[in-house]
């Protein structure tokens, strides 16, 4: 954020004033509600940024951000990089990567009516704010958009309460909801009456193609968090795939992202005898991760769970020209156009993953065409401004069944 400093909530109210341009007129004003948000790393914290900043962009719309404060328990008021106000409601607690606090019910219905929000668009699934955010809604319309299938992390005791979350829960808050948005068909919300499909999107004017395949040295890349609640990442997979790639001494693998499992991770590598070929750099600016994906030979996302609901590195790493590798699970095939675009290899199988990434690797040719048919896909498919743009019909046509509600309208 460009403005971290605590400010009165008397101030953020100025905010949604309704003029732009010295001209008045009516502005609505959306909240776009997300667990985490930027610069916290993540898939669905960029989508919900990128859908704030389609928001903050049309002329007739007027964007604020509410999430977690991910430092602390304390609310506090600034902006992101694009001006946009973000608040981020003190945290008490976290189970497993869950932000919860007992206060955010009353905290939300004093922001949505205090920040004279017209139409809430909330991002889950990680269960608590956004799920708050829909039931507070009051009036005013609301648009819940899921990014993951089934949460089941293979741990019997936690899965026994996300079972029952997802059966008895979700489908009050998905009915609750005004309009649904599944990011792929393995949403849970994908199929319910009145949803639509949003995949997550990538800026192709930023992850643009770097060097062919053929000429970039041989690195293996993954990107994304690392966190011990969040082991369905399969980090640990592709270390021990890795092992397998003996017969290639030049690879290199490099694990991009922070996160408490971090240490874990280091370890396995060392026990594993690879530490000296493996790279862990930790959190990376944006600009980056754009080089990182720009010379990776491979980028691979191993998941082994439905949590991964699209795999957004994946689309990323095709707009830079490089070949992937994927599990086939969760939203990722949907992503990779096998032996198109990439390959897919059964979740969890450590010898399908190093013989996929030993393939490219060795096959020049063939990472060549799989790099060039992946940008041609993401320029096709995956394109923000064209998924943004479906948002911003969805919201105004919300907006034009509702009544104005200026803080009144739509008050809880």
């Amino acid at each position: 954020m460009n403005d971290t400093r605590e400010h009165r909530s008397d101030r953020a109210a100025e905010a949604p004033d309704r003029t732009r341009g010295g001209k008045r007129g009516p502005l609505h004003t959306v909240a776009v509600v997300a667990p985490y948000y930027p610069p916290h790393i993540g898939g669905c914290e960029n989508y919900a940024a990128r859908v704030a900043r389609a928001v903050a962009d049309d002329p007739s719309m007027r964007a604020i951000v509410i999430t977690s404060n991910t430092t602390g328990w304390r609310t506090t008021y600034g902006v992101d990089e694009r001006e946009v106000p973000v608040i981020r409601l003190g945290t008490w607690a976290r189970l497993s990567n869950t932000p919860v606090n007992p206060l955010w019910p009353l905290q939300l219905r004093h922001w949505l009516r205090l920040l004279k929000v017209d139409l809430v668009h909330a991002h889950a699934p990680v269960p608590g704010l956004a799920d708050l955010a829909v039931a507070v809604s009051g009036r005013r319309p609301s648009v819940l958009t899921y990014h993951a299938g089934s949460m089941s992390k293979g741990r019997k005791n936690v899965d026994v309460v996300i079972r029952w979350y997802e059966r008895h829960i979700l489908p009050r808050v998905f009915a609750r909801a005004r309009a649904l948005v599944a990011v792929s068909p393995v949403s849970l919300a994908f199929g319910r009456p009145g949803a639509v499909e949003i995949t997550p999107g990538v800026d192709v004017d930023r992850f643009t193609p770097g060097p062919p395949a053929s000429t970039r040295p041989r690195t293996v890349v993954y990107v994304g968090r690392m966190l011990r609640a969040s082991s369905e990442k399969g980090i640990d997979v592709l270390l021990r795939a890795f092992v397998s790639l003996a017969d290639l001494p030049d690879a290199r693998l490099k694990l991009v992202g922070g996160g408490n499992a971090l240490p874990d991770h280091i370890a396995l590598a060392e026990r594993l005898g690879i530490a000296d070929r493996v790279e862990f750099t930790g959190e990376i600016p944006d600009g980056d991760l754009v080089a990182a994906l720009q010379s990776a030979a491979v980028l691979v996302l191993p998941s082994r769970s439905e949590v991964e609901g699209f795999g957004m590195v994946l689309a990323e790493a095709m707009a830079c020209g490089t070949p992937v590798v994927g599990s086939d699970v969760g939203g990722i095939p949907h992503v990779i156009d096998p032996d198109v675009t990439g390959l897919l290899v059964p979740p969890g199988d450590t010898e399908a993953l190093a013989a996929a990434c030993r393939r490219l690797l060795r096959d020049g040719d063939l990472a060549d065409r799989m790099g060039a048919a992946g940008r041609r896909r993401v320029v096709e498919h995956f394109a923000w401004a064209k998924l943004t743009d479906r948002y911003l019909q969805l919201f105004r046509s919300l907006l034009a069944e509702a009544p104005a509600c200026g803080g009144k309208a739509g008050e809880a």
